[in-house]
């Protein structure tokens, strides 16, 4: 489906991210993984080449003000081309209204939105002067396509978490916004909002994830009380796997999706119906 197609995904390295890694690679493409984990980006390329597949570790922190240019460089100078940007990269720092720092306002935009911004940014130096040629030369478009990760809390908003139920908010309003300027140029813009997936922010607090954030240690995880209450409020009864959740960016960034665009896809079990 993806056959020589080069898809760059933003914190690849674990969770969702390398779960729709491996999938578009066993799907045909050539994946570039970005994370800020270099170690663990280097794993995940190297999984993923020892299945036969084809990959490249790019590291790096995508709230680096730098990295995104470097980044869409590089991967047009390694690779020739990028079909497929799925904007994944990103964390939760949560707090409740009246003790949130600005400090965690802003980390949790800069991630989820202005890194995302910055790098549509630059590929648009790249993807549009592209698509006039082909379009002046009446040639027909190769896939271009970006998916952007949001969420139910961005939806719906959530209890301790205004800063991230604001930022994938913000993705939605961006996707949007990609959709209607860039459809005339064959390049379409979706998001994903996920609901309780089974990752490193949704696992048990006690299990000691944690997340360097400046120096600083953030905890990440939920209160197992908490997220046996989230359970009982999604229709299939559990939270879904990050498979599941790939699916979505898959089907998104597939010809399935062909005359979709500027579209929020649900997968989230039915929370939130």
């Amino acid at each position: 489906m993806f056959k020589d197609q080069i898809v760059l995904i933003t914190g690849g390295a674990k969770g969702i991210g390398y779960a729709a890694a491996q999938q578009f690679a066993e799907m045909g493409a050539q994946v570039v993984i970005n994370d800020l984990d270099a170690d663990a980006c280097t794993a995940a390329v190297r999984s993923i080449q020892e299945a036969g597949n084809i990959a490249w570790s790019m590291p790096g922190d995508v709230t680096d003000p730098a990295l995104p240019e470097l980044l869409i460089r590089e991967v047009m100078d390694q690779c020739g081309q990028l079909n497929v940007l799925v904007n994944n990269a990103g964390f939760t720092w949560d707090g409740m209204l009246h003790k949130m720092t600005d400090k965690q306002w802003r980390r949790i935009q800069d991630v989820h939105t202005l890194a995302p911004f910055r790098l549509v940014r630059a590929l648009a130096r790249e993807w549009r002067p592209l698509a006039k040629a082909e379009i002046a030369a009446s040639q027909s478009h190769p896939h271009r396509c970006i998916v952007n990760v949001s969420s139910t809390s961005g939806l719906h908003g959530n209890i301790g978490q205004i800063n991230y139920a604001t930022a994938k908010m913000g993705v939605i309003g961006m996707t949007k916004t990609i959709a209607r300027e860039w459809g005339a140029f064959g390049i379409r813009c979706n998001a994903v909002a996920f609901g309780f997936i089974d990752t490193r922010l949704t696992r048990p607090a006690d299990e000691g994830h944690t997340f360097t954030v400046d120096g600083e240690q953030v905890s990440l995880g939920i209160p197992e009380n908490v997220r046996k209450a989230a359970f009982s409020t999604i229709p299939m009864g559990r939270p879904g796997t990050p498979e599941e959740a790939a699916n979505g960016i898959i089907l998104m960034a597939s010809p399935l999706a062909g005359y979709i665009t500027g579209h929020t896809l649900e997968v989230t079990g039915g929370l939130g119906i």
